[in-house]
């Protein structure tokens, strides 16, 4: 048959959804790119706020006019939506024959066969017995792979649904961990960006141990030319830890630290640890220690009872220690979790406000930390051209994909996706950085 497959969400789903075209692949199954083509199309879903919900049913209501059309015999639903609303998928989206949730990936080569043939299933197996490990078709360009160390979270933060969804903190193995960082340095991936909910909780669960500084010490033994880390939680990162990143130059630096917020009181009620200023102790702590660090966050704003005077403290803070990147989130009250049974929600006009003025904030903090760059050179992985502005463009280390800015430069001799080349600064552009070519590519 024809697969086609649609990713939804983060990083950690479309691991997933890469780990599944490899089942089907190994099956026999052609995979093509356009849903018109496809005997039977998957879409792997988001189900963690209200906008990827939205997002999934969108997606699924598309996917599905192609069985319409009679192009497509079966549609099969996968991922955090579908294991969130089993019963309501099948209630409200009867186009859809097949649900998979998030413990049951193994079955997805059965599930496409069912959906062909019309037939109504749903796989659900226990989350902590999925399979973490196997062949992937990966999705991303040939120089970049996410690496996931981990699934699910231990975690108990009061807005948040993922334990739900993917079941507790599970370390996948060292060993297995490593084949398969050879796999892909052999493939010739020069980014490999290591992912989990929280990658510094890494060995914990199997071994007793954090062993996320042992784990990167024999990464960077392979021929990856950057290692970028996603996401580090605040109350986990120890000195061996700063102490590895700070010594092995392929660690990119550039931290992903979710700090949610920094007013002690409305950070326990989200259930996480730290206050403002054991916060700001860390990131003085990570900048002496790491030179030319750039930090990203994601904030929460208007969780139910945050006050003005804690916003404030929150923008303060920001302001203080001008951490480069950050996203900001409006609270959503997902449905099962703590933070939406809370008295005191926040209305949506005000949420809408705080968010705007963070952001605010942080435009400015993104402009000065540009300004900053000027006329410095920076290596800068090339990730195309584009005729329209008639530049190459790409990312330097401190942008991550899709979540930041990128750098446009003017290059003499043509430049290949996947080529690292140096770049001097001459301009800022918003959130991107543009330039000028320098020298020949850099090894």
């Amino acid at each position: 048959m024809k697969i086609g497959l649609i990713s939804l969400g983060c990083a950690k789903n479309l691991v997933d959804s890469e780990h599944m075209l490899a089942r089907l692949r190994a099956a026999g199954h052609e995979i093509v790119d356009d849903m018109e083509q496809a005997d039977v199309g998957i879409v792997n879903t988001c189900g963690f706020i209200e906008s990827a919900k939205s997002e999934a049913i969108e997606t699924i209501l598309e996917t599905a006019q192609c069985k319409q059309a009679g192009t497509m015999q079966g549609l099969v639903v996968t991922g955090c939506l579908a294991q969130r609303y089993r019963a309501e998928i099948e209630r409200d989206l009867p186009e859809v024959d097949v649900i998979c949730g998030t413990g049951s990936y193994e079955d997805i080569v059965e599930a496409v066969q069912a959906a062909y043939g019309h037939q109504k299933r749903a796989y659900f197996g226990a989350m902590e017995q999925a399979d973490l490990e196997g062949e992937r078709s990966r999705l991303t360009p040939g120089y970049t792979a996410y690496f996931k160390i981990a699934e699910g979270c231990s975690n108990t933060c009061a807005y948040c649904i993922i334990p739900k969804l993917r079941g507790r903190y599970r370390s996948r193995d060292f060993d297995a961990l490593l084949d398969e960082a050879r796999t892909l340095s052999d493939a010739g991936v020069k980014e490999l960006i290591v992912i989990a909910q929280d990658i510094t909780k890494y060995g914990l669960d199997l071994y007793g141990k954090r062993r996320l500084p042992d784990l990167l010490r024999e990464l960077c033994r392979m021929d990856f030319t950057w290692i970028r880390l996603h996401y580090l939680y605040p109350d986990q990162i120890t000195d061996e830890l700063i102490d590895v990143i700070a010594e092995q130059d392929k660690i990119v630096k550039y931290l992903d630290i979710p700090l949610q917020h920094v007013s002690k009181r409305i950070l326990r009620a989200m259930r996480r640890p730290g206050d403002r200023d054991s916060l700001t102790a860390l990131i003085e702590k990570l900048r002496a220690r790491i030179p030319g660090l750039v930090l990203r966050t994601s904030l929460i704003v208007g969780l139910p009872g945050e006050t003005e005077q804690e916003f404030t403290e929150l923008c303060e803070f920001l302001q203080q220690v001008r951490i480069e990147r950050a996203g900001v989130f409006e609270f959503s009250p997902e449905e099962g979790t703590l933070a939406a049974e809370m008295p005191d929600q926040i209305d949506e006009e005000t949420k809408e406000n705080r968010r705007l003025i963070v952001e605010e904030l942080q435009s400015g903090v993104i402009d000065d930390y540009n300004l900053s760059r000027m006329h410095e050179e920076l290596d800068v992985l090339c990730e195309g051209f584009d005729p329209d502005a008639d530049r190459y463009y790409g990312r330097s280390y401190a942008d991550s994909v899709e979540v930041d800015g990128k750098v446009w430069f003017a290059s003499d001799t043509p430049c290949a996706a996947g080529d690292f080349v140096r770049v001097r600064i001459d301009d800022s552009l918003g959130a991107d950085l543009s330039g000028i070519r320098v020298g020949g590519a850099v090894v």
